[in-house]
């Protein structure tokens, strides 16, 4: 394993033995992001992307490693990339590449690994050569205190920009290896933040979704220290034609002062997705999660309350240890009770290094797959009572740039993060907001007909 201090002794060669890179991405927005940086760097030193898993003469994976399941995923995704050219420079970076380097170097095949620490290094890398093979770079990420140097770019294909304003987590919750995989919370200086805003707006972003590993921890790391609502303050102003939304946000950090923003600035989109886990308290300790069920309640509550028409995620996880089925009950009570548009179920996952790991007793798998089902269907029962609350109402929705699958009618979302089929009225070009009165639901699905541009 080589530290920070070696990067650059990669030996050096001329440029053009590599010609075409596919580069593929697993798990949540924030790789994404990194992903997104990944390309802009490699279409700059004048490598062409392939679409993953076409022939190409090098393959880049950006891994997860949040479950089991993500895991083997990349595993898989390596198998495939040798499959389509065995030949080929396989080089594997992300998450999983900084928890476990060293196995998938052991994958035959793999050229080089390189962790969340180096993965700023792989254009350079693909113009040089590597002679020993695996090539792992992996650092200690904890040493890492600077913001990821990868430039903010936007995602291909996609309308809406996702900006990367926060990297790394110092909450080390029980279950989840992500401070292993990221590091400590840094974050892109206000005055960056400020002009990747405005270069995404000036290439045409009608919406900018700020994303981080722990955004609500945003600017702590800074000097002077900034909170997320400050910035906020500042950035909405600057960018009136472009509307914003906040991407996950911790119970405890959906303060006074974040939610006073919605009421202040019709830029913000009235939408927050706001982790619970657990609703059992003797769980949520375990879990280190900080808060108990009544602070969770009362603070959906207040937020639905306070905030006009807001579509409130939550992420909820099953069969964590010593979940019995009181435990379950209380949560699924819970979530029954509170007035939310949706809900992102993940069965408990065991990770090397978490203090869950050692947890007992352990649930079964049977289980836990009956409870998620179980939560998974009130999660669309949900989604469909939130959305009927907006029959006959009038929408701001943003065009996407690909057609609904299903009927080939355009599509988008709701400032609320709503997805609408507009079904008739005027043109709908890609990335404009149209404002569509709803006529229809269907799982958890608005259609509308465009009244006006």
């Amino acid at each position: 394993m080589m530290d920070n201090n070696k990067e650059n002794t990669i030996p050096g060669r001329a440029a053009g033995e590599i010609r075409s890179v596919s580069l593929v991405t697993l798990g949540c927005k924030v790789n994404h992001c990194d992903s997104a940086s990944m390309a802009t760097e490699l279409r700059r030193a004048g490598f062409n992307l392939a679409a993953f898993p076409s022939c190409a003469d090098a393959y880049v994976i950006n891994t997860c490693t949040v479950t089991a399941f993500t895991d083997f995923q990349a595993r898989q995704l390596v198998r495939r990339a040798l499959r389509a050219n065995p030949h080929a420079r396989v080089i594997v970076t992300g998450c999983l590449a900084q928890t476990q380097p060293q196995m998938l170097a052991d994958i035959p095949g793999v050229s080089a690994v390189l962790g969340n620490d180096h993965k700023h290094l792989i254009a350079a890398l693909l113009s040089r050569p590597v002679n020993d093979f695996p090539l792992v770079l992996a650092g200690d990420i904890f040493r890492q205190k600077n913001f990821p140097p990868l430039p903010a770019a936007r995602l291909a294909g996609r309308t809406r920009a996702f900006f990367k304003i926060q990297d790394g987590c110092d909450a080390f919750c029980s279950y989840c290896i992500v401070p292993y995989a990221r590091g400590k919370s840094r974050s892109l200086p206000v005055a960056d933040v400020s002009a990747g805003a405005h270069r995404f707006a000036g290439q045409g972003c009608k919406e900018i979704v700020l994303t981080g590993i722990h955004l609500g921890n945003y600017g702590h790391d800074l000097s002077p220290p900034v909170e997320l609502a400050r910035m906020l303050e500042n950035l909405l102003p600057q960018n009136r034609q472009v509307r914003f939304r906040l991407s996950s946000i911790e119970p405890l950090e959906v303060t006074d002062a974040v939610l006073s923003l919605f009421d202040r600035h019709d830029n913000l989109c009235p939408h927050l997705h706001i982790p619970l886990q657990s609703g059992d308290d003797h769980i949520l300790k375990k879990m280190k999660r900080g808060y108990d069920r009544n602070f969770y309640q009362s603070l959906i509550n207040r937020v639905v309350r306070e905030i006009p028409d807001i579509a409130i995620g939550v992420d909820v996880m099953v069969g964590f240890p010593g979940e019995g089925e009181g435990e379950f009950f209380r949560t699924l009570s819970l979530l029954e009770e509170l007035p939310v548009a949706y809900l992102h179920v993940f069965p408990y996952s065991e990770r090397p290094q978490t203090a869950a790991l050692e947890m007992t007793p352990k649930v079964a798998d049977k289980t836990k797959k009956e409870r998620a089902a179980t939560l998974r269907a009130l999660g669309a029962k949900k989604r469909e009572a939130f959305s009927r609350k907006f029959l006959g109402r009038m929408l701001p929705v943003l065009v996407e740039g690909s057609p609904d699958k299903k009927t080939g009618l355009p599509r988008g979302f709701s400032h609320n993060y709503l997805p609408v089929i507009l079904t008739q009225g005027a043109d709908c070009q890609t990335n404009t907001v149209v404002h569509a009165k709803i006529d229809g639901v269907c799982d958890g699905r608005l259609t509308g007909e465009v009244v006006y541009g």
